[in-house]
Formats: structure tokens, C-alpha cells, sequence
């Protein structure tokens, strides 16, 4: 019978690889049997996570490149295709945020969010098509989030972003589903991530974190790779154009109580 829960023999890049969720994607990719190439903008961090993802009996590669530049994802682009004519698995990891109201940012730090969280999808999903459609049956995925489900206390330049992620994942999975291509995102809600560490360490915000969330915890890297390795796995071959929110419930967490140590909380999550 056809094992459909290996990546054996496949190929992957994965962007931003190098810490938090990235890091984590990478190497359940690798140990599920994927030959992974991994980029991110330091050139250490990004030899060092080579290093560690071969000596624990992966085979990798990687590239250090700015995607917020056309320049960087077309070093990337030129990267792989030397190293070979397919490639089966693009996780579109890479991403930032800057946490501010609406009326703080400036023109600088939206652009900014918008190349490095939207473009650097757009154009390195154009420049690796061909690659994709090489491979007969290809899987990408792309790194979408719960701020773009619902509105949250800072940040709408980057919700903004993800919200367009999150659409551009339906178009190219109707787009290039005739090229083999199928195309998915996952959606986390706070993950434990060197991104949200002072988040999470003031206790009040920490508390209406959790009053949101059903599961009562955050989640940890391991629980979105997971996710991520099924969506690239023969054994998810007929999904295509979905936004898997990984959140412990908070995206469909309505008007309701809940106690924690002691105390109640109310909480009302208006989705769209």
C-alpha cells in the first residue's frame, strides 16, 4: 500500500526558517524524510540551522536573502533551481509585525510589512511556478493568522497583510490546481515564538489571552508544524484552498464566561 504519511524524496524551501515556527517547520520537514532548503536574512543563523538540521540526519541547504527585496527572492529563485530541476514543497514562512494603533506607523514601516509579509509571497510563489509545476504535485503553504479572522488591539498593517495572504491562497489554489499545484494556509493564534516572548510575558495581557482562548494555553511551534507537514503530504492530496486556523478555539470563541484562578471573564469575538 502507498504510505501517505512520509515526505521521502520530496523537496522543500522554507522561508524564515531559522527560529519560532520556521525552525520548527524545518525540521519536521526534514525528519519526515524531505530534502529541506531554508532561507532567512542572517547568514550564521542560517548555517547554524544547516548544520543542525544534517548532523540530526536531515539532509539541508539554505541561503542567506532579504525576501522583503525583489533582489533577495530572485537570489533564492536562482539558488534552487542550481540546485535542481523540481520542487515539491514551498513553505512560505517568512514574516514580521510592528505593533502600533493604526494612526503611529509611518510610510517607511507599512511598506515594509507589506514586502515582507505579501509580497515576498507573490513574487517568490511567480518565480518558483515553474519549479512547482515540474514536480506533478506540488503543495505550498503559506503562513496566514488569526489577525486576519478578527480584529486585534495593534497591528492592522500587518493583519492587512494577512488577510491578503489569506486570499491569495484561494486564487493560486484555483489558479494552478490544473498545474498539479495545491496551495493551502494555516492560521496560528499565539504560539510561543521568539516574535510574541515580551507579549507573553506581561501577565494582564497574558490573562485576556487566555480568556479568549478555549484550549486556556498558547501553543507551541511543534503544534503548527505539524499542521504545516500534513498539507505537504500525499496523505492531504485533495485540500486545496483552505485556511486551517491553529488557535485552540479563539477564532470561533463567541460571547461566553470562563474561569481562570479564581477569576471570570467575559470576552465577545465579533468575527467577519
Amino acid at each position: 500500500m502507498h504510505n501517505s504519511w512520509t515526505l521521502n524524496g520530496k523537496s522543500a524551501l522554507v522561508t524564515g526558517a531559522t527560529r519560532g515556527i520556521g525552525l520548527a517547520i524545518a525540521g519536521e520537514l526534514s525528519a519526515l524524510g524531505a530534502d529541506v532548503c531554508i532561507a532567512a536574512r542572517h547568514e550564521d543563523a542560517v548555517r547554524n540551522t544547516v548544520d543542525a538540521l544534517n548532523a540530526s540526519g536531515g539532509r539541508a541547504a539554505g541561503l542567506a536573502c532579504d525576501l522583503s527585496t525583489q533582489a533577495g527572492r530572485i537570489a533564492l529563485a536562482d539558488f534552487l533551481r542550481a540546485r535542481g530541476a523540481t520542487l515539491d514543497i514551498l513553505v512560505n514562512n517568512v514574516g514580521t509585525n510592528i505593533r502600533k494603533k493604526t494612526l503611529e506607523y509611518n510610510a517607511e514601516e507599512i511598506a515594509f510589512l507589506h514586502n515582507t509579509n505579501l509580497a515576498s509571497v507573490f513574487e517568490l510563489c511567480r518565480l518558483l511556478h515553474p519549479l512547482l509545476a515540474a514536480a506533478g504535485s506540488s503543495s505550498i503553504v503559506n503562513m496566514g493568522s488569526t489577525a486576519a479572522l478578527s480584529a486585534l488591539r495593534t497591528g492592522a498593517p500587518y493583519a492587512m497583510s494577512k488577510a491578503a495572504l489569506h486570499h491569495l491562497t484561494r486564487y493560486l489554489a484555483v489558479e494552478w490546481a490544473r498545474d498539479g499545484i495545491r496551495v493551502n494556509a494555516v492560521a496560528p493564534w499565539y504560539i510561543r515564538t521568539p516574535l510574541v516572548e515580551k507579549l507573553l510575558a506581561d501577565e494582564a495581557y497574558m490573562r485576556d489571552i487566555l480568556a479568549r482562548t478555549p484550549a486556556g494555553r498558547v501553543g507551541d511551534p511543534h503544534e503548527v508544524s505539524g499542521v504545516v507537514a500534513f498539507l505537504c503530504m500525499p496523505a492531504s492530496s485533495y485540500v486545496t484552498g483552505q485556511i486551517i486556523a491553529i488557535d485552540g478555539g479563539f477564532s470561533v470563541y463567541g460571547f461566553l464566561g470562563r474561569n481562570i484562578g479564581g477569576r471570570t471573564f467575559l470576552s465577545a469575538v465579533i468575527q467577519p
